[in-house]
C-alpha cells in the first residue's frame, strides 16, 4: 500500500507541477481558465471557484489546464486564442519549464543529502582499457569524443547510446594540464557489457553553492540522457524495451524503493534513504516530462508552441479548423502510442 501511494504521489506531484506552470502564466496573462485537472478519467471530486472548475479524477496518468479558446474559437476576450503569439508561447513553455525548476530544486536537495559525481577517477581497474590508454586516479574527464561532460555517469551514459567497439576520443586534466588519449573499450564478461575499467570519485558537496551547481548538472544530465535515448531512433540502436509508459515507470519506482529499503536494512538509515531515492526519481521524471512536452510534436506542447512560432515569424496565423485536425492526428498517435506502451510495459512486467 505505500508503494501505491508513494507512486500515486509521485505521479500527481509532477503533474500538478506541470499543469500549475499553465495556469499560473495563463492568469498571470488574463486567460480565462475553465478548468484544472489532476488526473485523467471520472471525476472523483470538484469544486468551483469564480469561473474555474478545479478537478481530482480517478486515473493518476496525467491532468491538463483547459483554457477557453485553447482547442476552438471563442469571441471572450479572456481567450487563450485572443492572446498575443508571445503570450501564448510563454503559457505553453511555463509547463516543461516548472517541471524543469522542481527537477533541479530536487536535484539540490539530493546534492545536500547525498554525494556528487564528478567526472573524477578514483581508480583506474589493472589491466582495463583505461590503463592501456594512460588514464590515471586523480585524473578528471573532461570530453568524450569533443562532448564535453561533468557527471562520472556520463560515462555510462555514453556506453550504452554509442557504438563500443569504436575507439573513443577522451580529453582528460591532469594536475591543471589538459591531455587526450584513446580509449578503446573492452568487453567485460561479469558485467556483460563494454567498460572503461574506471571506478567514481564520488564526494559529498563541500559548499552550498557546488550544490546548486551540482543540481544544475543533474538536470543536465537528465535532459542530456532523453536526447541521447531519443537520438537512437535515428541510429538503428533504438529498442522498444526502452519505452515505457505509466505501468513501466510505476514498476521502475517500485523496484527503486524495493532497492532503497534493502540497502537501508544494510545501512540503518531507514525511511530517509528511501525517501531520498523516490526524490532521485522524481528529479528524473520531472526532467523526462520537461523534455517530452517540448518534442514538436502535434498535441503536446512542443506541437502547439511550434505552430505559434510559425504564426510569431510569418505573421500568418494558422487557421483554427486546420489546427484543430493538426492537434486531433497528434492526439490520435499519441494514444495509439500510449496503448502500444501499455502493452509493452504489461509484457516487460509479466515477464519478469
Amino acid at each position: 500500500m505505500v508503494k501505491v501511494i508513494s507512486i500515486i504521489l509521485v505521479f500527481g506531484i509532477i503533474v500538478f507541477i506541470h499543469e500549475f506552470g499553465h495556469f499560473l502564466f495563463a492568469r498571470m496573462n488574463k486567460v480565462k481558465v475553465n478548468e484544472f485537472s489532476i488526473g485523467m478519467g471520472p471525476s472523483i471530486a470538484t469544486f468551483g471557484k469564480k469561473d474555474t472548475k478545479y478537478s481530482l479524477r480517478l486515473l493518476p496518468i496525467g491532468g491538463y489546464c483547459m483554457m477557453e479558446g485553447q482547442l476552438d474559437e471563442s469571441d471572450d476576450p479572456n481567450a487563450f486564442n485572443k492572446k498575443t503569439a508571445w503570450q501564448r508561447l510563454a503559457i505553453l513553455f511555463a509547463g516543461p519549464l516548472f517541471n524543469f525548476i522542481l527537477a533541479f530544486i530536487l536535484a539540490v536537495i539530493v546534492c545536500h543529502f547525498s554525494y556528487i559525481d564528478p567526472a573524477t577517477i578514483k581508480e583506474v581497474a589493472k589491466d582495463s582499457a583505461a590503463e592501456e590508454a594512460g588514464l590515471m586516479a586523480g585524473d578528471t574527464i573532461t570530453y568524450l569524443n569533443g562532448d564535453r561532460i561533468y557527471n562520472f555517469r556520463e560515462l555510462s551514459l555514453f556506453r550504452m547510446t554509442t557504438d563500443p567497439k569504436k575507439p573513443v576520443q577522451v580529453t582528460y586534466d591532469r594536475n591543471g594540464e589538459s591531455r587526450e588519449t584513446v580509449v578503446q573499450m573492452r568487453y567485460d564478461e561479469e558485467t556483460g557489457s563494454y567498460m572503461f575499467g574506471v571506478a567514481s570519485d564520488m564526494r559529498l558537496a563541500s559548499s552550498f553553492s557546488e550544490e546548486l551547481f551540482y543540481g544544475l548538472l543533474e538536470l543536465r544530465l537528465q535532459v542530456k540522457s532523453v536526447f541521447m535515448t531519443l537520438k537512437t531512433l535515428f541510429t538503428g540502436n533504438f529498442n522498444k524495451d526502452n519505452l515505457s509508459g505509466p505501468v513501466g515507470i510505476a514498476n521502475m519506482m517500485s523496484d527503486v524503493i524495493d532497492e532503497a529499503e534493502d540497502a537501508a536494512e544494510e545501512t540503518g538509515e531507514g525511511f530517509s534513504l528511501v525517501l531520498l531515492n523516490i526524490v532521485n526519481f522524481v528529479v528524473l521524471l520531472s526532467a523526462n516530462l520537461g523534455v517530452m512536452n517540448l518534442l514538436p510534436i502535434p498535441a503536446l506542447d512542443g506541437g502547439r508552441i511550434l505552430l505559434v512560432l510559425f504564426e510569431a515569424v510569418t505573421r500568418k496565423r494558422i487557421p483554427a479548423d486546420k489546427e484543430i485536425v493538426i492537434t486531433a492526428i497528434g492526439a490520435v498517435l499519441l494514444i495509439l502510442l500510449m496503448i502500444f506502451v501499455l502493452f509493452n510495459d504489461i509484457g516487460k512486467v509479466m515477464g519478469r
